[in-house]
């Protein structure tokens, strides 16, 4: 009570804080009574509800007790039954009593289903014999009866648990063997209309007549007889991919061809020959070609009218006459093979050739007979496969080979010629490669051809990696140790430990050396090159992507068999795998280790240029007439620089014949630079030179470029020797340069630089910006070395171009005439 006052207290404290609420209280109470009102019929139908639930749970006891005793009773009741039935004291033992007689009756009544199921069996049976020499449709019926029920109770079969293997047993057999009767029968028709037609010995017969419509039904009955295996293994294909089916009537065609298969490639006849497997090959082929109209014409209108509409409609094995006679042809072939495989197992030369032959007939049964054993898309993968996969011959055929290609291999690279460059299969304006770099590419290129047929991505894989990437191994390894033994003879080390004598060293630093260079740079070059070219084949670049797709899709390390992702990419490409569809390439890291040793071999021919050009220089550099000589008429080459000529001559002669134009203009150029450089720092910039000496320096800078030019190529030596030629232009200034009025050179200057200018593009740089420009010595000396501005402004005006100001100045202090 205490607590309903205080909660009323605080409720009217709320409502009543202020004196004017007072005017609200008539309001106040009026909401009090309507909720007051409201709670009370709550509260009532509240007891209304209780009142309702608890007669309706004693409603419910009182039902569940009713129903529990009409339970009690009635099992009594069943008790007492079953122990008068059974004849027992308990229900316990009534029920196992029952339970006995119960499994029983279960027994009777599936031996009463057995013998419905054996009398079914025996009746179509006996229906479809009867039938067969009345109505074939009839018989046909009977049959696709018997095969609907063998085929039915094979999952039931599965389901029970094997609960009746006899009677499986027996239904299998029975249906087989009124298949058998059918087909013999059916068969037998056929024959006899074959018979009429003189098969096979006239393939060009088309049925006519009453004779067509005999051929049409025999046909017929044997394929409506075929139909559920056909149904059968059409609807598993997917699940479990097999060979196809011979059809019925097509076994019936092919038999007298089996026959007189065997008896030309089997026993003692000259035909059967194990080093000939093209015999029985090229027969099965002829047989195509001779009865290709006859199926045409005969058998594949019947194909066409049984098939349509039907899921074999899309089978071509099946729909189409001559991929059907190819899958009857091709047991008689794959029995041949396999009988001769263990004959040959131990002469690799007779297996080799007989992979070889078999590889050519799978080709020649999908390019020229569109042959594609069912697999659609997939494509027929081919006898070659089922010998080298499912047989497992594979891996001795491979190394078989490997040991064909290595010891073709070793017999090239023993040939003695096999090292000499080949001028003649290449054409002239290309690098010339060694005859064993051709031969050795044709060796690989034939070995491509030998294994371009597999189906196998894996053994194609193999056979790159096993034999042709092994192969380029090798011969760059061979290469390499050429490079290698060049420089160590050519060595000081090298020839002390070898015992080489200087004359054997000095030869090998002229044509002789050169000549070992271009041997590994051609051979390099070539190599690499067809490298590249294979990589943009069609073959290798199926066999890339496929690699590529299987790398990114790979769920383990493997990638094919047992080849790793990474020993594949260590022999390949490192690009295996990438996500970057446009780089990477089979030949990757081969091309590139070929790549590297043809540039270090072109590395080393400039480094043996330029020391022999070094040496050659030796008497040249050693004379100093550069500052007495006083005049220059003859233009005669100074005769110190002929071992330098001689050198260039017979040098860039044999590099003209033996190196492509690019890599002779670019092998120049290098060597230009080493000659720009002695000239420069040995002669240039160490001695003294009067006007007449200059001349004869550009002379002999003109005569060497002149060789240069004339093996090399117009324009080399013009560029390579740009920096030493605009010096020695700068170098033979005239001392008396000056203008007329009308900016023309003066008679005598035009006379005196004429008799210095020489003959030829090479004293046209010397002096043709001096001339163009009519500038003196004094004047260019003035504004060269007033400051650099005016420095690069004279320099312009001359035309020089690789000369800088403090080069040009370094080199002016070389007139005598500006020293004194």
């Amino acid at each position: 009570m205490d607590d309903q006052t205080d909660r009323v207290a605080a409720y009217l404290d709320d409502q009543l804080q202020a004196a004017a609420d007072l005017e609200s209280l008539d309001s106040l109470l009026s909401n009090i009574r309507t909720q007051h009102g409201l709670l009370k019929q709550q509260l009532e139908q509240a007891d209304k509800d209780a009142h309702d639930a608890r007669q309706a749970a004693q409603e419910h006891a009182a039902a569940l007790t009713a129903q529990n005793d009409r339970f009690q009773a009635a099992q009594a009741d069943i008790d007492r039954r079953l122990t008068i039935i059974a004849q027992s004291e308990t229900s316990d033992d009534a029920v196992r009593k029952f339970e006995k007689s119960m499994g029983k009756l279960q027994t009777l009544e599936i031996a009463a289903h057995y013998t419905q199921k054996l009398r079914e069996v025996d009746q179509l049976s006996n229906e479809a014999d009867s039938q067969l020499s009345v109505s074939s449709e009839a018989a046909l019926a009977s049959y696709r009866q018997l095969k609907q029920l063998d085929a039915s109770l094979g999952p039931l079969q599965d389901a029970a648990e094997g609960a009746a293997p006899h009677l499986i047993d027996h239904i299998s057999r029975t249906t087989q063997h009124v298949r058998g009767q059918l087909k013999d029968a059916f068969s037998a028709d056929l024959e006899a209309v074959l018979k009429k037609v003189d098969w096979p010995k006239r393939p060009e017969t088309t049925f006519m007549g009453s004779l067509q419509e005999q051929w049409a039904k025999s046909v017929g009955n044997l394929l409506e007889l075929q139909k559920p295996e056909l149904d059968a293994a059409e609807n598993t294909a997917a699940q479990t991919p097999r060979s196809p089916l011979i059809l019925l009537p097509l076994e019936v065609l092919v038999q007298p061809l089996e026959m007189r298969f065997r008896y030309h490639f089997e026993g003692d006849k000259p035909t059967n020959r194990l080093d000939k497997p093209e015999y029985f090959l090229s027969h099965i082929v002829d047989l195509l070609s001779s009865y290709n109209g006859f199926m045409v014409d005969n058998l594949q209108p019947v194909l066409l009218d049984h098939f349509r509409g039907t899921d074999l409609a899309f089978n071509p094995v099946y729909i189409d006459a001559v991929s059907a006679m190819i899958t009857a042809l091709l047991p008689m072939v794959r029995t041949k093979i396999i009988s001769t495989l263990p004959l040959i197992s131990g002469q690799p030369q007779l297996l080799s050739h007989l992979m070889h032959e078999i590889m050519n007939f799978d080709t020649k049964l999908r390019d020229d007979w569109g042959y594609d054993g069912g697999k659609g898309s997939e494509g027929w993968k081919g006898l070659a496969w089922e010998v080298l996969v499912q047989q497992d011959w594979f891996g001795r055929w491979l190394q078989v080979e490997k040991d064909f290609a290595l010891s073709r291999y070793q017999s090239i690279i023993d040939t003695p010629e096999s090292g000499e460059l080949d001028f003649d299969s290449v054409d002239p304006s290309a690098t010339k490669p060694t005859k064993a770099a051709i031969r050795v590419n044709d060796l690989l290129e034939t070995i491509t051809d030998r294994y371009r047929p597999l189906s196998s991505f894996s053994q194609k894989l193999s056979f790159l990696i096993d034999v042709q990437i092994s192969i380029f191994d090798r011969f760059h390894e061979r290469l390499h140790s050429s490079l290698e033994a060049y420089l160590t003879m050519t060595s000081s080390v090298g020839r002390a430990v070898q015992g080489i004598s200087r004359e054997e060293q000095a030869s090998l630093q002229g044509v002789a050396g050169l000549d070992r260079l271009c041997r590994v740079y051609g051979s390099a070059d070539y190599l690499e090159r067809a490298m590249r070219d294979w990589s943009d084949d069609l073959f290798f670049l199926e066999l890339w992507e496929e690699l590529q797709d299987r790398a990114r899709r790979r769920t383990s390390s493997t990638l094919a068999g047992p080849l790793k992702i990474a020993d594949v990419a260590q022999r390949t490409s490192n690009a295996i795998g990438s996500d970057d569809d446009n780089t990477g390439a089979l030949f990757d890291e081969t091309a590139g280790a070929y790549n590297r040793l043809r540039v270090r071999s072109e590395s080393i021919i400039v480094d043996v240029l330029t020391d022999n050009i070094r040496d050659a220089l030796k008497p040249y550099r050693s004379i100093n007439p550069w500052s007495t000589l006083t005049t220059q008429t003859s233009h005669a080459i100074s005769p110190e620089l002929e071992p330098l000529l001689t050198y260039l001559t017979t040098s860039l002669a044999f590099l003209a014949k033996a190196l492509g134009r690019s890599p002779l203009r670019r092998i120049a150029r290098h060597a230009c630079q080493g000659l720009q450089a002695a000239l420069w720092s040995d002669i240039l910039l160490r001695h003294s030179f009067s006007t007449a000496g200059a001349t004869q320096l550009g002379v002999d800078v003109g005569a060497a470029s002149e060789v240069i030019e004339r093996w090399a190529g117009e324009g080399v030596a013009v560029h390579g020797l740009r920096k030493v030629r605009e010096g020695v232009a700068l170098l033979g200034l005239s001392v008396r340069g000056q203008r007329n009025r009308d900016g023309t050179v003066r008679e005598e200057e035009r006379e005196e630089e004429d008799g210095l200018a020489g003959r030829g593009d090479e004293d046209e740089v010397r002096v043709d910006g001096s001339r163009r420009a009519g500038l003196g010595l004094w004047e260019v000396e003035r504004r060269l070395f007033a400051d650099n501005e005016q420095a690069r402004l004279v320099l312009e005006e001359l035309g020089f171009e690789s000369l800088g100001e403090v080069e040009a100045r370094h080199v002016l202090e070389r007139r005598v005439e500006l020293s004194s």
